[in-house]
């Protein structure tokens, strides 16, 4: 199944994606997604039939596809040859930060660069949406965890990631720096975790090209090993790093700036599509 959520920010409702791909309105039977829908893994919408949904104009805003998130927890440096380009050592274990829930905004919605912004980045990451609390599980159990899976842009700010003191929280939770969505898609839509397609344009040239078959550390290690450390509840959501390609990486650098526009999507998740906005109040706007 798919889900989404549609409408003005702050006011979205549910919705589900039909067979053919049409955007269907879930508002009559419930008024947004909530933990517990997460924590039944959706089982109470198994038997809907999304051709008797109404159907809603494909010009609709979707939205996050999770309310309420509670903490977004992102890995660092999980491809091989994105770490090397970013001239970091390959980690033994998974490089664990925290990206601030304010930073979310819907998979088309503008990216505005932060004040004082100079180096402006683009990621593009699969984020795994845990639909039950998770505490020291193990591998095997970790999948059971999960509700969904769906697109994130991880940007990053890496003057502020990078040369502002420590802390690569810093860089990565401006204000509109986690575009998240089209969808949700439960895992009984992906035929193999291991073998997802990520992609990245900005300005209309690939920058960046992956498959989660070369992640350092899988889906079911991070949501195990991060349960290690915290509790994970429903509505949490793990953005599990980025390929190669970033713009810190190319020779040479290539930062965002104001009219540019990215897009950017993992194979059966959807798509995103984000126009750069200056800072509000700068000059160039």
């Amino acid at each position: 199944m798919r889900f989404f959520r549609h409408g003005p920010r702050g006011h979205e409702r549910a919705g589900m994606v039909d067979a053919r791909g049409g955007h269907r309105d879930l508002s009559a039977l419930l008024s947004d997604f909530e933990t517990r829908h997460l924590a039944s893994h959706f089982a109470s919408f198994a038997a809907i039939d999304p051709d008797k949904l109404p159907l809603l104009n494909e010009t609709i805003r979707i939205g996050p596809p999770v309310a309420a998130v509670g903490k977004i927890i992102c890995i660092g440096l999980n491809y091989v040859d994105h770490a090397r380009e970013a001239n970091m050592e390959i980690p033994a274990e998974p490089v664990v930060f925290m990206k601030a829930t304010s930073s979310i905004c819907g998979p088309n919605d503008d990216v505005q660069l932060p004040k004082d912004s100079i180096k402006s980045d683009w990621e593009v990451e699969l984020g795994v949406v845990i639909g039950r609390e998770a505490r020291n599980v193990t591998v095997e159990q970790a999948l059971s965890h999960v509700a969904g899976l769906c697109v994130i842009n991880d940007l990053s700010e890496r003057t502020f990631q990078l040369e502002r003191g420590g802390q690569w929280d810093k860089g990565k939770s401006c204000d509109t720096f986690a575009p998240m969505g089209p969808y949700l898609v439960t895992l009984d839509e992906i035929a193999d975790l291991a073998d997802l397609e990520l992609w990245c344009d900005v300005n209309g040239q690939r920058v960046q090209t992956g498959n989660t078959r070369h992640m350092i550390f899988n889906v079911p290690f991070l949501v195990h090993y991060v349960s290690q450390f915290m509790s994970l509840q429903p509505g949490d959501i793990i953005s599990t790093g980025t390929p190669p390609g970033v713009g810190m990486g190319r020779k040479p650098p290539v930062w965002l700036k104001a009219g540019d526009e990215m897009r950017l999507g993992i194979s059966g998740l959807g798509q995103q599509r984000q126009r750069v906005r200056a800072h509000i109040g700068s000059a160039n706007q």
